[in-house]
């Protein structure tokens, strides 16, 4: 593809006010559209999450200014740049910094970035596997983190991942069976995404009903930590089998924003529900996860967790996401 001047047309998912709503589509813009930061970014890839979904249906309320460039992530190459710690042909990544909420985001062929929330690609990984990790794949290395500081290990019992077949769930059994943990995959989907759970590294599937109902406030002690990505009852069942002195690491909601738990858990057995923010985290603690990523993640692995889409199919695959349709990543192609 040949190179853009400042005055061609590239494409983006734009969201914009329609009739009191946000609604985004496929707009062409210029650099001239993008807001005046230090560093101008070619944007290689993007990927699909289930903030995106919302954004681009315009079903969550997810963008908070309009117009709004949708997408929470991003890899690419540096083409300008006016701060000292980062030069063109930099391979860079951005994660979260409210991206496709209150600043442009991902879904761009171009982008203009403040360099702090810059994060260099580690040497092992291309951008395209960078963004198969993506924001979903570094939450889970901060779910795993807060689990290994919190001195849990292997010998320790098995640790439960909830939304086991989606991209923060996939990706955290991959890590953790690297690391030794006996995974249990919990998913409502056993049927048609087990042999893949169990081809990660999981070592038992858990149906999501199993956990999905009313839990008494404590329950048999099974688990020495969980990943959940789901909230609501599968987390407060969860909170009730969980060991003591445990650690739950929660990072998403999927199942709704209710905790229908009570103080049992934290005061009776000693349970830490440690909550994981990938937004904005600190680049001390984000540095800290690609640099482990970079060490753990199977790129066999990785390989099956992923596909490639073209940005134009943002529209339908967005629908998809939210309807939990989708399994592992997908990463889009901003230049397809």
């Amino acid at each position: 593809m040949e190179k853009l001047t400042m005055n061609d047309l590239f494409n983006a998912i734009v969201a914009e006010d329609v009739d009191g709503r946000a609604k985004a589509s496929l707009k062409q813009i210029t650099v001239h559209d993008l807001p005046d930061e230090d560093v101008l970014v070619d944007i290689d890839y993007s990927t699909l999450n289930y903030k995106d979904g919302l954004a681009v249906s315009g079903k969550g309320g997810i963008c908070r200014t309009l117009p709004l460039i949708c997408g929470i992530d991003l890899a690419g190459t540096i083409s300008e740049s006016r701060d000292e710690n980062f030069k063109p042909g930099d391979r860079v990544l951005v994660n979260g910094f409210g991206l496709s909420e209150t600043q442009n985001g991902g879904y761009s062929q171009k982008q203009k970035l403040k360099p702090e929330w810059l994060v260099k690609i580690p040497e092992t990984f291309s951008a395209e596997q960078a963004m198969a990790i993506g924001t979903a794949g570094y939450t889970s290395m901060l779910c795993v983190q807060a689990i290994q500081d919190a001195g849990i290990t292997p010998e320790d019992g098995p640790v439960l991942v909830t939304g086991a077949a989606g991209g923060v769930g996939s990706v955290a059994i991959s890590l953790l069976s690297k690391l030794g943990f006996a995974v249990t995959a919990s998913t409502g989907r056993v049927d048609t995404t087990g042999d893949f759970l169990l081809s990660l590294g999981a070592t038992e599937l858990l149906a999501r009903e199993e956990l999905a109902r009313d839990s008494k406030p404590l329950e048999k002690e099974i688990w020495a930590a969980v990943v959940d990505t789901v909230g609501d009852t599968v987390l407060a069942t969860a909170l009730a089998q969980t060991k003591y002195e445990g650690v739950v690491a929660a990072c998403g909601l999927a199942g709704g924003m209710n905790l229908p738990t009570s103080v049992a858990p934290f005061i009776l057995r000693g349970v830490s529900l440690r909550g994981i923010d990938s937004v904005m985290a600190s680049q001390e603690r984000r540095q800290r996860a690609w640099d482990s990523l970079a060490e753990l993640i199977d790129k066999d692995h990785l390989a099956t967790i992923y596909r490639v889409e073209p940005m134009t199919s943002l529209p339908e695959l967005a629908n998809q996401i939210i309807a939990g349709e989708i399994r592992g990543r997908v990463v889009i192609d901003v230049n397809a």
